[in-house]
């Protein structure tokens, strides 16, 4: 059991049956009045922020959020395979789980499964991943003034901007948080 008075950043708990976790609080003592904590916290399963103010000796069940690196093997319908690598167990996740900047990642990468008492409802790919340019366009030096992009489909099948000097072949480097071109690998 935690109560509100105990509140830190990045403490989970569990309130009405979800899983919160703290991202700001403030311990309020007005003149008048009894103390509060206010609170702004994000449910970790549907990612929603809400703020309320709690009594500071408010209880909640204290909850503990799984994180545990796998390795992803291949897809089966709408079924994604992930894998240990200590222990060698496979794990089935929902495709509904996995979200938009899944589509960088490859088979063999290592992503980090987020679960709640067995049920997982995150995947959370590299931050960085090296890709092949497997269609573009050509590009022509000297058609355009600055940052001239084009688009690129990736070795994944994911479509991302690319700059005009990128060929057809080349290996380059992808932030999967905002799906942009970094480098070339």
């Amino acid at each position: 059991m935690i109560t509100a008075g105990e509140f830190r950043n990045g403490v989970t708990f569990e309130m009405d049956g979800q899983v919160m976790q703290v991202v700001e609080f403030q311990h309020v003592k007005p003149g008048k009045g009894a103390a509060f904590v206010r609170t702004k916290m994000k449910n970790v399963i549907t990612g929603a922020v809400t703020e309320t103010s709690f009594n500071p000796t408010a209880k909640f069940e204290s909850a503990t959020v799984d994180r545990v690196t796998m390795e992803y093997l291949y897809s089966d319908g709408n079924l994604y395979y992930f894998m240990n690598p200590e222990t060698y167990e496979q794990e089935p996740v929902d495709g509904s789980v996995l979200g938009d900047n899944f589509k960088f990642v490859k088979e063999n990468m290592e992503c980090t499964i987020y679960s709640y008492k067995g049920k997982v409802f995150n995947v959370e790919p590299p931050f960085f991943v090296e890709l092949e340019v497997i269609e573009t366009d050509p590009g022509f030096a000297g058609n355009t003034a600055t940052n001239a992009t084009k688009p690129a489909t990736l070795e994944t099948g994911a479509e991302i901007k690319v700059p005009l000097f990128i060929d057809r072949g080349e290996r380059i480097r992808v932030d999967t948080r905002t799906g942009e071109y970094l480098s070339r690998a």
